[in-house]
């Protein structure tokens, strides 16, 4: 608790929304509702984003009362989830307790042209708790109030050991509109430097703005201005293909 309230003092009015997600499952953390709380009480926005596999479990988070809470219903797959219909119930009985106290839950498929077999089942077993006809938005529904079922297509995470992307031109909103924290306290340009591939500082140790400014982050951020990746690891990461296609379809 005495690292998070420092961290987040040195983001305090720096930072609009924070997000509990950079890889981990915030779901673990014994004091996530206190954590939730501190955030709120210093004016964050704060947001979650969980595999749902523990949602079961969890006590003190709706009362904590999170702006928003992404489940990633995709990563059953991944997560020893054999039984999708108790999967499923364990989500849908938080998404009602969450969407009744006014938490946007946001259920999550971003597995499109990858492992969407069970999509369709999935769908099947949200209806069942939020039946149809849903409210059809660009890249889902709104199943309910404060409840939403969105798809986005898979993507490979950045990997150094990965050959460069085909394309040469570039674009990320990482140091644009988003950084993340380890539990470190390293300073990386986006959610998907889970291992601190690209440390720009420490929090712990420095200010963010002197953070920002340093060489390396400007050169990320001055780089994906002129659309080019010039770190290794940007280079060989596939949601960059998917912002590029998404800026391509809004000029269209």
């Amino acid at each position: 608790m005495e690292e998070f309230d420092l961290l987040t003092e040195k983001m305090r009015g720096k930072v609009r929304f924070l997000y509990f997600h950079l890889m981990g499952e915030p779901f673990l953390h014994p004091d996530l509702p206190e954590f939730i709380t501190l955030a709120r009480d210093k004016g964050f926005i704060p947001v979650l984003t969980t595999n749902g596999t523990l949602l079961s479990r969890a006590k003190g988070v709706i009362e904590a009362k999170p702006h928003k809470i992404q489940i990633s219903l995709h990563s059953h797959e991944g997560n020893g989830k054999d039984n999708p219909q108790q999967y499923i119930k364990e989500v849908m009985d938080f998404t009602v307790r969450a969407a009744e106290a006014g938490i946007v839950v946001v259920l999550r498929l971003w597995n499109q042209g990858g492992y969407d077999t069970q999509n369709d089942l999935l769908h099947e077993l949200v209806a069942e708790r939020f039946p149809r006809p849903w409210d059809e938005r660009h890249y889902g529904w709104r199943v309910a109030k404060n409840v939403y079922l969105e798809y986005a297509r898979m993507f490979e995470w950045p990997d150094n050991e990965r050959k460069e992307n085909t394309e040469k031109e570039a674009f990320c909103y990482a140091l644009r509109n988003q950084f993340g924290v380890l539990v470190d306290g390293t300073v990386v340009p986006c959610c998907l430097d889970h291992a601190g591939d690209i440390p720009l500082g420490n929090l712990f140790e420095q200010q963010l703005d002197e953070i920002m400014a340093s060489p390396r982050a400007r050169a990320i951020y001055d780089g994906f201005t002129r659309h080019v990746a010039v770190e290794p690891l940007c280079r060989r990461c596939g949601y960059a293909a998917v912002i590029k296609k998404l800026l391509v379809r809004g000029k269209e």
